[in-house]
């Protein structure tokens, strides 16, 4: 503890730690994490083809603003407790408090396992992305597969350097993204709106339907609902601004409005981008077809709908802003292992709760980079066919693992009801059916997005394959089995729950904590 700490660093106190990290970071920084993490440019145009191939245009036309309400419920109850709880730990903290170790356990390998998942289809993404413009810059290396993957390793070390250096070099890369997301969708939206070669018409947009679940019951309807992992994965992360509360000024208040604010900006820029897109389609039959759109209709829309100059210079725009995405996604990921490994949650926790002598979690950045490289190994293992399926298996755990990290909090906060100590950011007497919408909301999506997206991918047809199979529950299954019997056989003797660093508030050699939390 500073001599004089300030409002932050007592709060701090109070929740149990010292203030070890540097607290640098402004309001808008923090925003500026959680608006990069989300990166409509990243989720909205790499994930684009799950959409369009599941509900088509509709799903795009009616599912964005669908989702974005849903998870702004999501957000609003996620900010209160951010408010109330300022600490790099986040969702397993707040879990932990409200319910005990054995819920603090659960929600954090959760998160943990979605934060590295998450990296890991971003920096993905972003590889596809960077390839393309490789190779339309003169940098021939192929677009297969194999070329995709050298590109993707490649991003994950340059990320974790980059976030070794420090973390002012953090804020001020985030402050410069949040601008280039803006400006990048404003520049897509114009270029494809006055520049594209043809427009589609406003009734194809909002009326046309693809059906490729072909599951016998629901239809299109069926299909538009699995569709909606365009948007839900797209919007998640913004728990960062929660993981960064430690970082940042203010934080009871800050992290709640990062929160809040990146869902409804990116709710209508991201809206913009994706009607943008959708209007250019030159033709839906062949943005649908490998074939034609090598695996990435966006690109094919880019490259169809534009001349060279353009459509090179907004695939630049978005792998450039892909790259901040995943840069910042690592940052996020390695504060919520450090504070888990700081708990003594983790194995060799020693090691990776260990900050630089530039006060930055190195041993956890390299820990996140490292899994999410091993996470997509099995894309180039599995046949080519299979590839895109272990991408969307990828964001599929990616939005499931995080969401439940997200729903565990917000379930206990409704049981503990009026007896929450809220922070200086509440919902009042709302906070009732904002936890109880945004609970439902997720208890929908987490059923959904483990279902296979045609019915040769059901065990019980006599048609099955293996390549429309839906990978995450067999992820999530293998993953929650193998905490639950970590849990019941050694962890629940010796986690208990987030660890002081600083004395007890009856302490009176630490003034600063003589505050109850």
């Amino acid at each position: 503890m500073t001599e004089n700490p300030s409002e932050d660093e007592r709060r701090l106190a109070e929740l149990g730690y010292k203030q070890d990290l540097a607290r640098s970071w402004s309001g808008f920084s923090n925003f500026a994490i959680s608006f990069t993490i989300v990166s409509i440019l990243t989720g909205g145009l790499a994930s684009y083809g799950i959409g369009l191939a599941n509900g088509g245009p509709i799903t795009m036309a009616w599912g964005w603003p669908l989702v974005s309400i849903m998870v702004l419920f999501v957000g609003l109850a996620m900010a209160e407790l951010a408010s109330a709880y300022p600490t790099s730990g986040g969702l397993y903290w707040w879990a932990a408090e409200l319910g005990g170790p054995v819920w603090g356990w659960f929600t954090g390998w959760f998160n943990l396992i979605g934060q590295i998942a998450v990296t890991a289809a971003i920096d993905y993404g972003a590889a596809i992305f960077t390839t393309v413009v490789l190779n339309v810059i003169g940098i021939e290396i192929g677009t297969d597969r194999t070329a995709i993957f050298l590109v993707f390793a490649a991003i994950l070390v340059l990320h974790a350097v980059l976030n070794a250096i420090g973390p002012h070099l953090s804020a001020v890369i985030n402050n410069i993204s949040a601008w280039w997301h803006v400006g990048g969708v404003a520049i897509f939206v114009l270029v494809l709106g006055f520049g594209a070669k043809h427009h589609q018409s406003v009734g194809f947009v909002f009326t046309e339907t693809v059906d490729n679940s072909a599951v016998g019951f629901g239809g299109v309807a069926f299909s538009f609902l699995l569709g909606l992992l365009h948007a839900q994965y797209t919007f998640t992360g913004y728990d960062a601004s929660a993981h960064m509360s430690e970082e940042t000024h203010d934080a009871a208040r800050a992290a709640a409005k990062g929160i809040i604010n990146t869902i409804l900006v990116s709710a209508v820029a991201g809206y913009l981008l994706i009607m943008a897109v959708t209007f250019a389609i030159p033709d839906l039959n062949d943005a649908l077809d490998p074939e034609q759109n090598s695996g990435y209709p966006v690109i094919y829309i880019l490259e169809n709908s534009l001349d060279s100059f353009w459509s090179g210079s907004l695939l630049v725009i978005a792998a450039v802003a892909q790259l901040f995405c995943g840069y910042a996604s690592v940052t996020s990921a390695s504060r919520m292992l450090f504070a888990f490994a700081r708990d003594g949650a983790v194995p060799g926790s020693a090691y990776w709760s260990k900050l630089s002598a530039k006060k930055v979690p190195v041993h956890a950045v390299l820990f996140i980079s490292f899994f999410a490289f091993v996470l997509l190994i099995p894309s180039m293992l599995v046949p080519a066919a299979n590839a895109p399926t272990a991408y969307a298996a990828a964001t599929s755990v990616a939005t499931i693992g995080l969401y439940i990290a997200y729903g565990i909090p917000i379930l206990l906060r409704q049981r503990h009801g009026a007896r929450f100590q809220t922070g200086p950011w509440r919902l009042g007497t709302w906070y009732r059916p904002v936890g109880i919408v945004a609970l439902l909301w997720i208890a929908a999506i987490s059923v959904l997005f483990i279902l296979p997206t045609d019915d040769r991918g059901y065990p019980w047809n006599s048609e099955f394959t293996w390549t429309t199979v839906n990978y995450a529950p067999l992820t999530l299954v293998g993953v929650v089995g193998a905490i639950a019997i970590w849990w019941f056989a050694s962890a629940r003797r010796w986690f208990t729950g987030p660890k002081r660093t600083v004395g007890e508030p009856t302490d009176p050699s630490d003034d600063a904590t003589s505050v109850v939390a």
